[in-house]
């Protein structure tokens, strides 16, 4: 069964909201400096970042005519969304290679697939690699074609075979030939920033791509293909190249250092400004995204990309008319400086975009979906404004326990290994929307809390410091609040260095959440709910809402593989299915968003409801005087 044809965008009255003269001027100047460039500088002059594109192998086809050929460049279209600038294949007996390129810097060099020296091995690479000068410096017997910061992995194969991957600093997936042998290679970064399947064709190929809709027709099978690993056609199997001492969720003991911490997470925003592009950071508000913008905004001046792009940061927000992300956004690009982009949106445009958000994210999720869908909308705006690379935060509430069920945590060790479980899981939830809701418009979205280095940092700390302590003053992610709470220059005013999570499907606009229920209610009849067991036998909807996303995801990956690669099972807040346990009136609610715990937010929604039941009666929000996160905070 063929996949069905993505559905058009309707977006009515969206203001147009005008770039700065001034950077549109250094657009301009750019674009002319680079076509002198290349008529007068050799190429390693030239630092070509291969940033978000969309990849595409096969290997060991039985059919190598052109039909073949063309059928596997027509699936590569379907990637395009991700790499709109350039397009490239490499065929090499019965193995394809295929490339679908953003480009960061100099649209005329750089292409992939990416070679060594005599072109015996090729490499096709969705991803950065922050630490490509250093691992540059120790393959001085090498010589390099492009300025690519991948090309680095051909030459790294060629020194340490398949071992180099943990070498390897940034977020990426990749898939490597050796023609020497016809062997091959595929890696994923270590937490599954960037997207990548695996799957087995009929001929007993086998298929790598970004994203499903590559492989989902071709392949009798397929999966998410796991972070943190390699797969190896020598070795035959998956093996696991990343295996940080918290995997094992052994509990750390590593005293806090607030100071230690900082300075970890400056260093991964740092890194993260490696980009000749405009760029700017997604701010929310929210403690997470405000730092990122904070330390961005501070350092932004002494780096490289202030040169060419100004030392003004420019911060992008999307919201309903008054939503809270709006006003708190607002507020910090003020204190900051930076030059604030606001975004709106209607309940109803958010509506009328799902169908296309749900075939770009892959995913029949209710909180990935209700998160996604503004995320989307706004990655077309910035665009359209030329931008094509963003900071995002997330992450942090997955390595600091920040989401609000966090608050019942009955013990440290507890509180440990569900932030370790969230954060193996990242890769289906967070990861997945802020990569994929980007890239469907050709934006990039790099994420510094889940820099390797910074999550070592942050998950060797004794989680009793992280533990949610309000006899202590602690709120949640106090570790990470407290690194930044700098007397002498502050990074951010206190009252937003503490401000509470919000739910970023929430912080949009309360009515977001409530106007997708209510148009599911309209399609979703209480019949079909009876029989959702029958109709859905896998990872059954619970909900009228969830039943939706579900008939459309369905329509676009109707296969049985599709379906198992979305998770299931209870989840309130965002939680774990394990921590459902911590309070028994959570497993009687249905809804994952951070509405659902009850009582410990300051603006938390109000608490009539059935006691028998435990389902909510009302979810207009209201202030809460008595609320565990009000006598913390001091929000009433």
């Amino acid at each position: 069964m063929a996949t069905a044809t993505p559905p058009a965008l309707y977006i009515t009255n969206s203001p147009k909201i005008p770039f700065p003269q001034p950077l549109l001027l250094k657009i301009c100047h750019s674009i002319l400096d680079s076509r002198l460039e290349r008529s007068y500088s050799p190429p390693l002059r030239r630092r070509d970042v291969a940033a978000m594109c969309g990849i595409l192998a096969v290997l060991g086809c039985v059919d190598h005519s052109q039909a073949k050929r063309s059928r596997i460049i027509e699936l590569s279209r379907r990637l395009r969304h991700r790499g709109p600038d350039w397009s490239g294949l490499h065929c090499h007996g019965d193995c394809y290679l295929a490339h679908q390129r953003l480009a960061i810097v100099d649209p005329a060099s750089g292409d992939q697939p990416l070679y060594n020296e005599d072109k015996t091995v090729v490499v096709t690479v969705n991803g950065e690699i922050y630490n490509h000068k250093e691992l540059r410096e120790t393959l001085k017997g090498h010589q390099f074609r492009t300025g690519s910061d991948c090309e680095v992995i051909t030459h790294l194969y060629e020194e340490h075979g398949e071992e180099f991957v943990d070498m390897l600093d940034g977020m990426f997936s990749f898939v490597l030939l050796d023609t020497k042998d016809n062997s091959f290679m595929a890696a994923r970064d270590a937490i599954g920033i960037t997207p990548l399947y695996m799957g087995w064709g009929p001929d007993g190929s086998i298929w790598f791509a970004s994203e499903m809709k590559a492989l989902s027709d071709d392949c009798e099978r397929f999966i998410t293909f796991p972070p943190g690993h390699l797969y190896s056609s020598k070795q035959g199997g998956l093996r696991r190249w990343y295996n940080p001492q918290w995997f094992s969720e052994k509990i750390p003991s590593t005293p806090y250092d607030p100071i230690v911490l900082r300075r970890a997470f400056e260093k991964a925003v740092l890194k993260r400004l490696m980009t000749d592009v405009p760029f700017g950071v997604l701010l929310s508000g929210g403690l997470d995204s405000s730092l990122v913008a904070a330390v961005a905004s501070r350092y932004l001046a002494t780096s490289e990309a202030a040169r060419q792009w100004g030392s003004q940061l420019h911060t992008f927000c999307v919201g309903l008319e008054g939503s809270p992300d709006l006003k708190a956004a607002r507020e910090v690009a003020d204190y900051l400086g930076t030059h604030h982009h606001e975004f709106h949106f209607t309940v109803q445009e958010g509506i009328d975009a799902l169908e296309e958000v749900i075939y770009h994210i892959e995913t029949y999720d209710v909180t990935s979906i209700r998160a996604s869908t503004p995320m989307f909308l706004m990655s077309r705006k910035i665009k359209s404004l030329g931008v094509k690379m963003v900071l995002s935060g997330e992450g942090s509430d997955e390595i600091f326990g920040g989401y609000l069920y966090f608050h019942k945590a009955p013990s440290k060790e507890e509180f440990h290994q569900e932030t370790c479980q969230k954060i193996k899981a990242l890769h289906l939830y967070d990861c997945l929307r802020a990569n994929k809701s980007t890239s469907a418009w050709g934006v990039e979205a790099r994420v510094p809390f889940l820099d390797k280095d910074f999550i070592k940092t942050a998950m060797d700390i004794d989680p009793e410091w992280k533990m949610i302590r309000p006899d202590l003053g602690r709120i949640e992610k106090w570790v990470l609040r407290k690194a930044f709470d700098d007397e002498e220059k502050p990074y951010l005013p206190k009252h937003i260095l503490y401000r509470q999570k919000e739910q970023f499907s929430d912080g949009v606009g309360y009515s977001w959440i409530d106007g997708l229920k209510d148009h599911a209610n309209k399609q979703v009849s209480d019949s079909m709910m009876m029989n959702a067991g029958f109709i859905y036998p896998e990872n059954t909807p619970t909900t009228k809402e969830g039943y939706y996303y579900r008939t459309i995801f369905e329509k676009f990956f109707p296969k049985n593989s599709a379906r198992s690669t979305v998770p299931g099972g209870p989840s309130v807040a965002c939680s774990t299915a394990k921590a459902v346990e911590w309070d028994a009136e959570w497993s009687k609610n249905p809804d994952p968003s951070g509405r659902a715990a009850l009582g410990i937010h300051a603006a938390a929604y109000e608490e009539s409801k059935d006691v028998k039941t435990g389902s909510l009666v009302s979810d207009s929000p209201q202030k809460l005087v008595e609320g565990v996160a009000g006598k913390v905070v001091g929000v009433v």
